[in-house]
């Protein structure tokens, strides 16, 4: 399997993960009404919450399934706040960076490097050191059944505008597993995690964004 460029990879994969749809914005999603919790979904969302908050760091395994059915696996680094790596395995040559301040993404094959701002990813459930997901994003949907608990958010402050993501977690631990973006066209990009690791803190040169003359701004 040959790996995606990197503006298809920008549009495609980078969407599932930092929902950074370049170019094709993601106002043409239509806009949803929020939900009117009850209070058993309200108590789902705080259980999501109780573990977003309570992750500091994360060593994890992933596996991601394109709109277009591309696979691609890799490692996942995060430390809290702000700080995340995606580091997909070769064939593709593509690192996705979080400093705490802006987002990088590298084709290495390329020598290229974009920036963003971190404040333009909806993955702030996994970011932040502190979050309310019905206070700072729109829930659309609290789905549970006894394979999983869904719950399908909102977030207009993101490059390009509206991303819609739905939050898979297992009914008892209340881990997050899995996550799947809608991009504007309808296809949908899920990434699953696995193997993860909360006991292990990621190396801080995992994080460090190089300040090279390759790079290009995004915003």
């Amino acid at each position: 399997m040959t790996a995606p460029s990197l503006t298809r990879f920008t549009r495609r994969g980078l969407a599932a993960v930092f929902a950074l749809t370049v170019g094709a914005a993601a106002s043409t999603l239509a806009t949803a009404p929020a939900l009117a919790l009850t209070p058993e979904e309200q108590a789902l969302i705080q259980k999501a919450n109780t573990y977003f908050n309570g992750v500091k760091t994360m060593v994890a395994e992933f596996s991601q399934i394109g709109s277009d059915g591309r696979r691609a696996r890799g490692q996942l680094y995060l430390a809290k706040p702000g700080k995340m790596r995606f580091e997909y395995d070769k064939p593709s040559p593509i690192e996705i960076v979080a400093d705490g301040r802006s987002v990088a993404v590298r084709d290495r094959k390329l020598g290229t490097q974009d920036l963003y701002l971190i404040g333009q990813t909806p993955l702030k459930f996994l970011l932040r050191s502190s979050i309310d997901i019905s206070r700072d994003t729109k829930v659309l949907a609290v789905e549970e059944d006894e394979k999983s608990v869904d719950i399908t958010i909102e977030d207009k402050a993101t490059l390009g505008g509206t991303s819609r993501i739905k939050l898979v977690f297992e009914p008892k631990s209340f881990d997050l597993k899995q996550w799947t973006v809608s991009d504007p066209q309808g296809g949908d990009t899920t990434v699953t995690l696995s193997n993860v690791d909360f006991e292990t803190k990621p190396d801080a040169g995992k994080f460090r964004i190089e300040q090279t003359p390759a790079n290009r701004e995004r915003n």
